[in-house]
């Protein structure tokens, strides 16, 4: 995930909200943090604030909203970094996942934190979160399957779950736990897994 961007004056008061929002949110967890704390940060007020988002709830919605975009982007940069080749691209997931978890002061994926703490079913951004993780899972099977591994789902289910556990295990013991192991262990998996062997090339 990247960097938390700071709110500057220079931004938008709508910018200014959604920045000073993600960096509370990241920090301190939603339901700690007001609707005045987000206010102060953003160097605005309430009224400015609910200008332009209704309601915290709406608030929240589009801070997941933006954190799902910015996974998106992610997706793509890995894409380009090795267009046409979905192993090199998996390998290159797993790569970088595992160096985010083992960051010091990580805190595991910020929309499974924002999961935890929005429980309601008709929380507006419990669909945008649903929504993200269905398509993060579906990025690995896509990659799976690409790649030739002859039971592309269950091993996506495999290495969706070993991210989400090791996403818990940063947020509750630390980087140093077993949650910066992500990369060693996905390479396990995708090491012992089978793939399709490519046809020979016919002969004229």
């Amino acid at each position: 995930m990247q960097e938390t961007a700071r709110p500057t004056q220079t931004q938008p008061p709508r910018e200014r909200i959604l920045a000073a929002a993600r960096e509370l949110f990241c920090a301190r967890g939603i339901r700690a943090v007001s609707v005045d704390d987000i206010a102060g940060a953003a160097q605005t007020n309430k009224m400015t604030l609910y200008r332009h988002f209704e309601s915290k709830d709406l608030l929240i919605a589009e801070y997941v909203r933006a954190l799902a975009r910015d996974a998106e982007a992610q997706w793509q940069a890995i894409e380009d970094a090795h267009p046409g080749d979905p192993l090199g691209q998996l390998r290159l997931w797993i790569e970088e996942t595992g160096k985010t978890l083992a960051t010091s002061g990580a805190r595991g994926c910020p929309v499974a934190n924002a999961a935890v703490e929005i429980h309601e079913k008709d929380h507006p951004a419990r669909i945008v979160i649903e929504e993200h993780k269905t398509h993060q899972r579906e990025h690995v099977a896509r990659l799976c399957r690409e790649s030739g591994f002859k039971d592309p789902e269950n091993l996506a289910d495999e290495l969706f779950l070993l991210l989400e556990g090791a996403n818990i295990s940063v947020q509750s013991v630390g980087a140093c736990g077993p949650g910066s192991r992500f990369r060693e262990m996905a390479c396990a998996l995708i090491s012992a897994r089978p793939r399709r062997q490519k046809a020979a090339p016919r002969r004229a």
